[in-house]
């Protein structure tokens, strides 16, 4: 029977097969996790039931905020966050950096400084991916950053690994229309894509280290996962190339690491069903028929649909951000959320969500004081779905930055299904670095915490027991490995 191929763009649609079914007949309470970063937005659009736009509708933009200058820095202090038990051991501050005037784009920060010799440490900077998805809400309260919240939705605990322990972190929301980021100019929610989001960020670096230019000769380094596979890429590169034009280090960048990295479209959504086969999900029929139909070129028939659909059918209704976590069963009860393994709490993100919406939160944050006519969300599903320019692969962009000389490391929570080991190793295998450090396994308290390999200009570490965020499912082996790539080492052996 003949069919006629489909082009996907960005494998969209293809992924969206992946998790219709685990989705579609699912109450909102019993989702796999209101799915963090962009599980929401790749499944959301079409199947995920009672999802709100968070971006604002046609004459609902605030006026421009016209961001903190260097004598307004104090402005954006954090005196005390609501919920804060005591006082915190470092500094931390909050507010806009205007990126655009005349469109009126703004895009709000989070910055947190290391509790002890901050002045000698690194500035460092997160982004999550999505695109469309917070990197204050996801990033810093769900996984790094040194509060989170309670099941109460309004008070906070301290995380124990946190990375400001090693470095003044810095998280954005990004591009306009995330989180509290937003924009005057309404088209800009339906034009934005990889190249204006990498404009924006570096604009954003640029006005930011004016207004703290103790940190503009401080080593740099970008940090992040999943579709921040294509921000952090793309950013670093701008950033070497803008150093170079003016003969000026604006930006002393120097390193990268990408956890769960989405690099390339084809190899991401191959990987994912060999994950599914490798770890007993799917039947050797669904797996073999995917094989068979399926060519991972871009290009997708009818019969290739139709197997996907079929292991999508096989796998069932389970997390493929981490296929042995529990989910979320019910945000304002806890404890009807699975109990069998231990992995925190996974309705986490909604008391976050729920947290900063709070008005008394988003004051102490400088947060929202335009009156944005829409709640904070983790991500837009508005600027995901009008997502306009976005590479099929980021091998180009990382093969330039290897050639630069910049620390790459990759590393990958091995029980993710979506941007999986396997995909990473993929992309590995098409760039065909030699080798320098063999495969072995790293630790921490003298148990293997994954297996790391060095390449010429890359290293690759995988992180044992950890799903997509790799902060959020095993923190401290996190909080290691950052240790050793800010280092510029190997982790222990």
């Amino acid at each position: 029977m003949h069919t006629q191929p489909i082009k996907m763009k960005r494998g969209l649609l293809v992924l969206w097969s992946l998790f219709y079914f685990s989705v579609a007949n699912a109450d909102t309470r019993n989702q796999a996790k209101q799915p963090l970063e962009f599980n929401q937005l790749r499944v959301s659009r079409k199947y995920v039931q009672g999802k709100q736009d968070s971006t604002p509708k046609n004459g609902t933009s605030p006026s421009v905020h016209r961001g903190s200058t260097s004598n307004q820095r104090e402005q954006d202090k954090i005196v005390c966050m609501p919920g804060q038990t005591g006082v915190a051991e470092f500094d931390q501050y909050a507010g806009y950096v205007t990126v655009d005037a005349k469109a009126g784009r703004a895009l709000f920060y989070y910055f947190v400084e290391a509790p002890q010799d901050p002045s000698n440490k690194p500035l460092v900077l997160w982004l999550n991916g999505g695109p469309g998805c917070s990197s204050f809400g996801s990033g810093a309260m769900v996984e790094l950053g040194p509060f989170s919240v309670h099941s109460d939705n309004k008070t906070l605990y301290k995380k124990r690994h946190a990375w400001n322990r090693m470095a003044n972190m810095l998280f954005i929301e990004i591009p306009a229309g995330v989180g509290y980021s937003y924009s005057n100019t309404t088209s800009d929610y339906y034009n934005t894509g990889d190249q204006r989001t990498t404009d924006d960020a570096y604009t954003f670096l640029i006005t930011w280290l004016e207004k703290f230019p103790e940190y503009q000769d401080r080593d740099f380094f970008i940090t992040g996962e999943s579709y921040a596979g294509h921000y952090i890429p793309e950013l670093a590169n701008l950033i070497l190339s803008k150093n170079r034009a003016t003969n000026v280090t604006s930006i002393k960048l120097k390193g990268v690491a990408i956890g769960n990295a989405d690099l390339d479209d084809n190899l991401t959504l191959r990987a994912s069903y060999d994950y599914y086969w490798m770890h007993a999900m799917i039947s050797g029929k669904a797996y073999k028929a995917v094989k068979d139909k399926c060519g991972f070129n871009g290009t997708y028939t009818e019969d290739c649909q139709n197997a996907m659909d079929l292991a999508t059918q096989e796998k069932g209704n389970i997390d493929d951000y981490d296929i042995y976590a529990p989910i979320c069963q019910d945000a304002s009860n806890p404890s009807k959320s699975s109990d069998s393994l231990v992995f925190g709490d996974p309705c986490t993100n909604h008391y976050v969500s729920s947290y900063l919406n709070r008005p008394e939160v988003q004051r102490a944050l400088h947060a929202n004081t335009t009156g944005l006519g829409y709640p904070w969300m983790d991500c837009s599903q508005q600027i995901f779905d009008n997502w306009k320019d976005s590479p099929e692969t980021m091998l180009p962009s990382i093969k330039k930055l290897i050639s630069s000389g910049t620390r790459i490391w990759l590393y990958s929570g091995d029980m993710d299904a979506v941007c999986s080991f396997i995909s990473t190793q993929y992309v590995l295998d098409n760039l065909g670095l030699p080798i320098e450090a063999a495969w072995r396994p790293w630790r921490v308290d003298n148990e293997v915490a994954g297996y790391v390999i060095g390449y010429k200009g890359l290293v690759f570490v995988t992180v044992r027991g950890a799903g997509h965020m790799v902060p959020y499912y095993q923190p401290r082996r996190a909080l290691a490995l950052f240790s050793s790539f800010l280092e510029g080492e190997l982790p222990p052996r």
